[in-house]
């Protein structure tokens, strides 16, 4: 029903109009007594089979939806109700900001496809924090955290640190973000040295806490083998929880969309069915490479069951959504689920 009627209508109209849209609808019809039962009624899939225990959190399935959609923490109890095991929020930065020009987001249909240059639009870590201490569900929430576009580099750990104490009560876990390419300079701090400072200070301050969060990393497709041994190599150091591969690519590389469609777009991480097989190579190197010595939840071109169980048995421990629940629908994840369980 998604694919042959809504979807089609959902793509005559801007895509980040649409999504404000999208979030303002689910509100309101969960709102009505009655719906959320039968939503989870609908897709949400109950096995105890699909658990996953991870640095000390259980997963009630191991398939959730990645950061990017629900920025501000406005629907993440209602998308647990649409069968996701966990929702990550974000990403968040120390103060509220606007993000880059629009438009800003695009499809790329022939490629079942986004770009989005955003730039962290968002209204701030007390803003969203204040939304998670009014947590209804049982989905397991992760908190997803940047920097403020004005903040330079030699002072991103402050803000790192401000967004970190501002959702610390409110998360189940954290994801640092040094890897999205839309805000300028970021991606400098997944150089070693800055980002062992980084994610050392974040372990200190968790481990001051009587009940230390988990820490995860988001790294980009676009690392070069020796890039990722470095990861590793930064994993280990700083003993940080585990990984999440990968956020969007740079790379335009294998598009079917016309190379002018595309350059009218402009610049921005790409992210869909372009990702599948770079998440899935970055995913196994890590795995292999590491001895599968810490967690990793794979991310990027998940648009089928067979793309989430490729994923997973490329090293992946769980499996995030993003672009493949735009194009697929709501469905997804209960139908990777039930994948998951054919296997069992």
């Amino acid at each position: 029903m998604y694919k042959a009627l809504l979807k089609p209508i959902l793509f005559l109209v801007d895509p980040e109009k649409i999504h404000h849209f999208v979030f303002r609808t689910l509100k309101f019809l969960f709102r009505i007594p009655g719906i959320p039962a039968l939503m989870r009624a609908c897709y949400l899939v109950r096995d105890p089979r699909l658990e996953r225990k991870l640095f000390g959190i259980t997963f009630p399935n191991p398939v959730g939806l990645a950061a990017g959609f629900d920025k501000d923490a406005k629907l993440f109890d209602e998308l647990g109700d649409l069968g996701f095991g966990f929702v990550e929020i974000g990403t968040v930065t120390p103060k509220p900001q606007p993000g880059n020009d629009k438009p800003r987001m695009f499809r790329l249909p022939a490629d079942e496809a986004l770009i989005n240059r955003m730039g962290f639009n968002n209204e701030g870590a007390e803003a969203a924090a204040a939304r998670l201490r009014k947590r209804k569900g049982r989905v397991v929430i992760g908190g997803n955290i940047g920097k403020n576009k004005v903040t330079p580099n030699e002072e991103a750990i402050s803000d790192y640190e401000k967004c970190f104490e501002a959702l610390f009560d409110t998360v189940d876990y954290f994801v640092v973000n040094v890897s999205s390419p839309n805000t300028p300079g970021l991606r400098a701090l997944q150089e070693k040295e800055p980002l062992l400072a980084l994610l050392v200070h974040l372990k200190k301050r968790n481990a001051a806490k009587t009940n230390p969060k988990p820490i995860l990393l988001k790294i980009a497709p676009d690392l070069t083998n020796e890039q990722l041994d470095d990861i590793i190599e930064i994993v280990r150091e700083s003993k940080i929880d585990g990984l999440i591969a990968t956020n969007t690519t740079i790379s335009r590389e294998g598009l079917k969309t016309p190379a002018a469609e595309v350059e009218k777009m402009g610049a921005g991480g790409l992210s869909g069915k372009p990702l599948t097989k770079r998440a899935a190579e970055v995913i196994r190197y890590l795995a292999e490479k590491s001895g599968k010595t810490f967690p990793i939840i794979g991310v990027g071109g998940v648009h089928s069951p067979a793309d989430a169980l490729a994923m997973l048995d490329a090293g992946a421990d769980l499996v995030q959504l993003y672009t493949g629940f735009i194009y697929e629908g709501p469905a997804l994840a209960k139908r990777i689920n039930k994948a998951i369980l054919a296997r069992n």
